[in-house]
């Protein structure tokens, strides 16, 4: 693509949202102010993804866009007032229009000391890279390129305006949005900008945990996250945001088919999101199945034993795993129930490799499917990802019996309906056998009768209350007649 072809791409794309765009421009040029489209807004539309959500910038103060855009909008905000930013929706599409900025930042937080600026040259510098430092005239549909933006695209290479060092010092989360990047648009970074994070990894320690979240979920969340992990471990980033990734490459992998325990993890990861595209090809990605395939053997490091004899064991690293993810995304401020799911997801990896080659009982199948509850389909997705073997009839094998387990999943499902597995007898039941009032007992006595459940399937009333009756009488409870 050359630059001449990629600025008719992008004009071509710009026609499409022209409507609001050109009103728009046609108001500020009535006030006497410049528009532009820019930013992230034009590096989509060159790539023919332009999203629902547009960015603008002008000459025009922020009190002087809130005139211009009065009447026409459907809603209007100042919540980024502050920073030069007025947000509008139109159409269903939501707008953010930014007076120019010459912003300086004191370098210990990541918070511009704001001013505004005269030039659109000027506001370009300080954006955090090249390919999001081009705009549109919006009265000229020219574009405005003066820092290389389109080269960069057309070369996929993640450069900045500034060096890297300046641009880095003023918001080290910049660091991290090039790993993002890396696994959204499968950009390569310049040699420079891998030195500089590699010199100032540390200063990511500036950023608040909920803004080095959000950036990472959306790297997880990109078409090639194990780029942007790879970048973020190559530079000392990940020592910093998950120390627990590059740690994993202390252990060698059990089997002895893998570098280490960090590649294995990396496969896993990409074998998941394999599956997860295959059974849910309109689905959005899936978080939560994400960072467990890349986390599921962070447990490993802490659990290294070497046996005699050479072999190198990882006992109950699933539970050790599973207390380092809550700690770990915890830390992250994700929210309980992804802190919930990814634990239990780590703490479940590694059950199926008791089944063998189908030895579990009925009752051994309907605890795995009680203990996944609904995560069972994510479950399913990790186990089966983290097969990695290189040996072709050993990895065969390794599906055809969870296929077995699938099938055997899905027979006892259909006859007991296994996704509301409850005991035979209710709470009021209990009460009622028992004479009990409500309280602990009933409790245990309910938990009592579901592990019964899960061991011997569904039971007749009459069996059930005759098992309610000697449990009672076991724990000295006399029964009523």
């Amino acid at each position: 693509m050359n630059n001449l072809t990629a600025q008719q791409n992008a004009v071509t794309e710009l026609m499409r949202i022209s409507p609001i765009a050109d009103e728009l421009a046609d108001r500020f040029g009535k006030a006497g102010h410049k528009l532009f489209l820019v930013g992230g807004s034009v590096r989509d539309a060159l790539l023919g993804r332009l999203s629902p959500d547009l960015d603008f910038t002008t000459d025009a103060r922020p009190d002087a866009i809130q005139r211009v855009v009065a009447g026409w909008a459907d809603a209007v905000w100042d919540t980024g007032i502050e920073f030069g930013t007025v947000g509008l929706s139109k159409r269903g599409m939501t707008v953010e229009i930014t007076t120019f900025r010459a912003d300086s930042y004191d370098r210990v937080t990541r918070n511009p000391e704001v001013s505004f600026g005269d030039t659109i040259e000027g506001d370009l510098v300080r954006r955090d890279f090249t390919v999001n430092a081009m705009a549109i005239d919006l009265s000229t549909k020219k574009f405005v390129d003066p820092y290389g933006g389109l080269d960069a695209l057309r070369r996929k290479v993640l450069d900045t305006p500034a060096t890297p060092e300046e641009s880095f010092a003023d918001d080290p989360l910049r660091m991290l949005r090039a790993a993002r990047f890396a696994s959204q648009l499968s950009f390569e970074p310049a040699p420079r900008v891998v030195a500089a994070m590699t010199d100032m990894a540390s200063e990511i320690t500036r950023i608040t945990a909920e803004r080095v979240q959000a950036e990472l979920s959306k790297l997880l969340l990109g078409e090639e996250p194990r780029r942007g992990i790879e970048l973020m471990v190559g530079t000392g980033l990940a020592d910093h945001v998950l120390p627990e990734v590059p740690g994993m490459r202390l252990a060698i992998d059990e089997h002895h088919q893998h570098k280490d325990v960090y590649e294995h993890s990396l496969t896993v990861l990409e074998q998941a999101i394999d599956l997860e595209k295959r059974h849910e090809p309109t689905s959005e990605p899936d978080l939560v199945l994400r960072l467990a395939a890349l986390l599921h053997d962070i447990g490993k490091p802490d659990t290294r034993k070497f046996e005699s004899g050479g072999g190198v064991s990882f006992h109950h690293h699933e539970v050790v795993g599973a207390k380092m993810v809550r700690k770990r995304l915890r830390a992250l401020r994700y929210s309980k129930d992804v802190i919930n799911d990814v634990a239990q997801l780590v703490y479940l990896h590694l059950r199926f490799h008791g089944y063998g080659k189908g030895e579990w009982t009925d009752s051994a199948v309907r605890r795995y499917v009680t203990d996944a509850g609904d995560l069972l389909p994510r479950l399913h997705k990790l186990v089966r990802a983290d097969c990695t073997t290189r040996n072709r009839r050993k990895a065969i094998a390794l599906q055809r019996t969870y296929d077995d387990l699938e099938q055997r999943i899905a027979r006892i499902a259909e006859e007991e309906d296994l996704a509301k597995v409850r005991p035979d007898l209710d709470g009021n039941e209990i009460m009622r056998l028992l004479g009990l009032p409500p309280g602990p007992l009933v409790g245990k006595a309910w938990t009592h009768l579901k592990e019964v459940r899960l061991d011997r399937g569904p039971l007749d009333h009459d069996e059930a209350v005759a098992e309610l009756r000697a449990w009672a009488r076991e724990q000295g409870i006399e029964p009523k007649d």
